[in-house]
């Protein structure tokens, strides 16, 4: 029997099931047919040329009245989201593409066909590495390049891979698990141990204090919090604690001075003395600085995690060479150099600082030695782990040692044991780290940031910051659990952002000044315990705004999905107004008045909700909106109208309607007053009432139609299930419940009959991560 392959090529075509991606595909580009488990609906794309080179650009076919979205550098640390329906709408550094089309392989191809998604994720091979990018002919590229003159090739077989079907999301998934068999260089974010802050509140000292921080400040801004109720249990010391020199000199024929200070090199692998004084202003050699403000945060604060920053290359400019205490590591000036599509996207003040004056790069072969020895000097303080920043700069210095993806994947080897082997959490976050040298380079990094910084004082960064976050996780989100980043609490877009970070799944951590608060807001992300309610995926749009453009098109709201364990949400906003600029080569307000916008929204933007609610579902959920309280019933298959202004969000929670019998329907909701009130409900468990008569006791309920109600029927059922937190919980009940018990106790409740809601005040727990174990007869 013949098995016709779901990707091939035809008379100069490429096809996907039936249907025609590409026309024109030169005789040069060779397509191998995916095999085995996982990999049989894929296929990879190479190419052959007639000399050897370090960086190649092979034309693929053009690509024309398709819908597509991708992922691309428009910096080299981080990218942003592109949609387009032709070749030339491809940026420069695109590192993933989906490509909407309909299966035509039906004669007479009816309306309802169904629509295929098509991923291309171009891949490391050997020494080399592909990324795509369009031309004006509308042709689709494959730029392939070493970093390295000195390594040559002329040809490459796995250059590009493939996948398709009829899921977006899993396709994605399928695809990205392909590509993990085929490699064996990386892991997918499910083989992955996550560290365990992300289940806890955090505070950063970056934007409270920039590089000024001091021990000081780091105990100022861990009291301000708890003080006001919100208490962080996990901690970051940005860049500013570490032990830097700067050679630089102002010289007339320097021809960069703006960033010079980006190339400062690291002196010593101990803190600096802003951190060498004990808590009453004397030093010590006995008790490291940072080992006391490390154990004064965890003693005096209960902060459970501290992460500490350091830069790839140990700091911005590197180690110093033959620093004191250093020499070991072998370090030399290296010169950076940035591949063709970085420098045709945007600008960059560090590297054009670091190419004048240099980096100083740990020796490959030594590098091991040096993360392991700063590693284990931090575990002896007590941190937790570190964020390692600055990432994409190793992909720039392959000159001399094979190449950039030998020495990215080298770096990250050395990286990935020594945290291993010191932060047994996988304590680790990546950051300025959007390369596929490095995403296929990754066994264990389990967090990295999604996206280019919150910026408090930019107003052009909050709408795409937003929708950036949320497009990258696509991506990303198959290796890693993206990070969307600190924010500020009191701050215009605030609750924008931080209603953002409620759907994300994401670790939440804000990086406020000490003093300027907004407790208030904090209080609907943070539990009294510190604790977050946090999604279990990360958040991504739904498969309805994959291929729109609601950044700049004008007419679009950002619609984004994710679960809980009995419910989905989907946070919508309007992120119009701001974007990268291709021509300013900036992200810039290209519309200062951007429109009040109306959209829908409906159980099934929640992609897997199905799954979520179980077998026998009919369809219909309770919709609470979060934001304005209201709560609605909907039958399957209806929608919201929902109408926002920009930096204006609303987060629907849907909650699967159990039939317990043919008059009696019921959804527990959540924590009312919570972000993610959905999230705080677990194990929903009905039972049916027996033929035997159960006793039962009457709640105290502020209805008089409840009494009636209760004094003429018995329990149907008892619907069981646990709830962590405290504060308002809310739940829908077609019927006045008959009692309610909180940990077997008794308890009151409220029900409104008009909206069917049943309202119960949960008291703060004594125990951290504590559920409730709640039950409600009905």
């Amino acid at each position: 029997m013949t098995v016709t392959p779901k990707i091939s090529i035809n008379d100069g075509n490429l096809v996907v099931q039936g249907k025609t991606i590409l026309t024109g595909v030169p005789d040069n580009i060779v397509l191998t047919p995916g095999t085995g488990v996982g990999l049989v609906a894929g296929a990879f794309i190479g190419a052959t040329a007639s000399s050897s080179k370090c960086l190649h650009v092979f034309p693929v076919g053009s690509l024309e009245g398709l819908r597509f979205m991708c992922l691309f550098r428009f910096k080299l640390w981080w990218m942003t989201q592109r949609m387009g329906t032709s070749g030339k709408d491809i940026p420069l550094e695109t590192q993933f593409m989906i490509v909407e089309s309909k299966d035509a392989t039906a004669e007479g191809e009816p309306d309802d066909a169904p629509t295929i998604y098509t991923v291309f994720l171009p891949l490391l091979e050997g020494q080399f590495r592909a990324v795509l990018q369009g031309n004006q002919k509308n042709e689709l590229e494959i730029c392939l390049e070493s970093g390295d003159t000195a390594v040559e090739t002329n040809h490459g077989l796995y250059l590009v891979y493939m996948h398709a079907g009829t899921d977006p999301f899993e396709v994605i998934t399928q695809a990205v698990k392909a590509v993990e068999k085929h490699m064996q260089t990386f892991n997918h974010r499910e083989k992955k141990k996550l560290p365990s802050f992300v289940d806890w509140f955090g505070w950063c000292t970056w934007d409270a204090f920039y590089t000024d921080v001091t021990a000081e400040g780091v105990e100022e801004g861990l009291e301000s919090l708890s003080e006001g109720g919100v208490p962080p249990r996990f901690l970051i010391i940005d860049d500013g604690w570490q032990q830097i020199g700067n050679e630089v000199k102002e010289s007339s024929s320097c021809v960069v001075q703006e960033g010079a200070q980006f190339a400062n090199r690291l002196t010593g692998i101990k803190e600096n003395a802003k951190f060498q004084k004990t808590k009453n202003g004397q030093t010590t050699e006995q008790v490291p600085g940072l080992k006391v403000v490390v154990d004064e945060a965890k003693h005096q604060h209960n902060v459970k995690y501290v992460y500490v920053w350091h830069a790839l290359a140990g700091y911005w400019g590197g180690v110093k060479p033959a620093a004191a205490g250093m020499e070991h590591y072998d370090t030399a000036l290296a010169y950076p150099v940035q591949s063709p599509g970085v420098l045709g996207n945007q600008p960059d003040v560090v590297m054009d600082s670091l190419s004048v004056h240099g980096l100083g790069l740990v020796h490959p072969k030594k590098v091991f030695n040096f993360y392991n020895e700063l590693h284990s000097y931090l575990a002896s303080c007590g941190v937790d782990g570190v964020k390692v920043d600055v990432q994409n700069i190793i992909e720039t210095l392959g000159a001399g040692h094979g190449g950039r993806v030998a020495l990215t994947r080298a770096y990250y080897q050395a990286l990935e044991g020594s945290i291993s082997r010191n932060f047994p959490d996988n304590g680790c976050i990546a950051c300025m780290c959007h390369n596929n040298d490095s995403i296929y380079s990754a066994k264990q990094t389990a967090v990295a940031r999604a996206s280019d910084d919150f910026f408090p004082r930019d107003p052009a960064s909050h709408t795409i910051h937003i929708s950036s976050v949320a497009y990258n996780s696509v991506f990303l989100g198959e290796f890693m659990q993206p990070d969307w980043d600190m924010f500020h609490s009191l701050h215009p877009a605030a609750e924008y952002h931080a209603a953002a970070r409620a759907i994300g799944g994401c670790p939440i951590y804000v990086s406020d000044k000490p003093g300027n608060h907004n407790f208030e807001l904090l209080k609907k992300l943070v539990l009294p315990d510190g604790s977050l309610l946090r999604a279990r995926l990360p958040g991504r749009p739904t498969r309805d705004c994959l291929f729109v453009d609601p950044a700049r098109d004008g007419t679009s709201l950002l619609k984004i999905w994710n679960v809980n364990n009995c419910s989905g949400m989907v946070g919508v906003f309007n992120c119009q107004g701001a974007g990268w600029c291709k021509v300013e080569k900036k992200t810039r307000i290209h519309d200062a008045s951007p429109g009040t916008l109306t959209g829908s929204v409906r159980a099934t933007d929640v992609d897997i909700i199905s799954q979520v609610a179980g077998p026998n579902w009919n369809g219909e959920v309770v919709a609470y909106m979060q934001r304005s309280g209201e709560l609605v019933r909907l039958p399957k298959g209806a929608s919201l109208p929902v109408t926002l202004k920009v930096l204006e969000y609303e987060v629907f929670h849907f909650c699967p309607i159990k039939e317990i019998t043919s008059s009696i329907a019921f959804a527990p909701i959540g924590l009312m007053d919570m972000f993610n009130s959905s999230g705080a409900v677990d194990q929903l468990d009905v039972q049916l009432a027996s033929d035997k008569q159960t006793t039962f006791s009457d709640g105290k309920v502020t209805s008089e139609f409840t009494e009636a109600l209760t004094q003429n029927r018995s329990p149907a059922a008892t619907i069981a299930f646990k709830v962590r937190g405290c504060g308002r919980f809310g739940a829908y009940s077609s019927q006045c419940p008959l009692k309610c018990t909180v940990d077997g106790l008794q308890n009151d409740f409220n029900y409104d009959s008009d909206s069917r809601l049943l309202t119960l005040n949960l008291p703060i727990p004594a125990e951290e991560m504590y559920r409730w174990a709640i039950e409600i007869q009905v």
